[in-house]
This record gives C-alpha cells, sequence and structure tokens, in this order.
C-alpha cells in the first residue's frame, strides 16, 4: 500500500470503483490501519471515514462503527482547495459525513463520472 498522497488517491478510486460494482456492506466493516502519520494532519483517517459512512448510506447499511472513533475525526478543518476563494463553496457543498468530519470537499467528491 502506498501512503503518499497519490498512492492514497490511487488506492481510493480504485476501492470506490470496486465498490460501485459489488455494492457489499461487508466491504466497509474492517477498519483500514490508520495512517494518520504518513499524511498531513490526519487527513486520510478522517477522510476513509466519511467515504466508509458515505457508501453505506447509498446502500441504506449501517455505517461501520469504525468510522465514528475519535481519531477519524479532525480538529481543525480542512479544506480541499487551499484557496480562500472556493472556501464558501466547500463549507456549502461539502457532504454530511464530510462536514462531521471536519473535511469540506466539493458535493461530487466520491463522483467516478
Amino acid at each position: 500500500r502506498s501512503t503518499t498522497p497519490r498512492g492514497f488517491q490511487y488506492a481510493l478510486v480504485e476501492f470506490l470503483d470496486q465498490f460501485a460494482i459489488e455494492r457489499r456492506a461487508d466491504m466497509l466493516s474492517d477498519e483500514p490501519a490508520s495512517i494518520a502519520a504518513d499524511l498531513p494532519l490526519g487527513v486520510a483517517d478522517a477522510y476513509l471515514a466519511a467515504v466508509a459512512v458515505s457508501l453505506a448510506r447509498t446502500i441504506g447499511a449501517a455505517p461501520p462503527a469504525w468510522a465514528w472513533a475519535p481519531s477519524r475525526k479532525l480538529t481543525r478543518p480542512w479544506f480541499a482547495h487551499p484557496g480562500a476563494a472556493l472556501r464558501a463553496t466547500l463549507l456549502l457543498e461539502s457532504p454530511g459525513p464530510f462536514r462531521e468530519r471536519n473535511l469540506f470537499v466539493s458535493a461530487n467528491a466520491l463522483s467516478r463520472a
């Protein structure tokens, strides 16, 4: 597993593609290993939790318990775009599971289209 930001992004996209095909709740049940030390601010750990909650909700399954751990939430806001110009848009658009973890992303953060 690659824990570089690019490696994380590729692994996440691969998982999202596989989940789109299989749509199984058990794909979300195992807690991923913490990678907070490998990516800044623990963003990856919080992001994975937000993804798991979002995907569980799309298939009508209960989100996995690990996604609610305090270590899966950021203490300070993180914005997907570093510039101030888009912050208001990200604050408005960010899906609930992301906002709950202090992550501010676009409305289509999990879209593969």
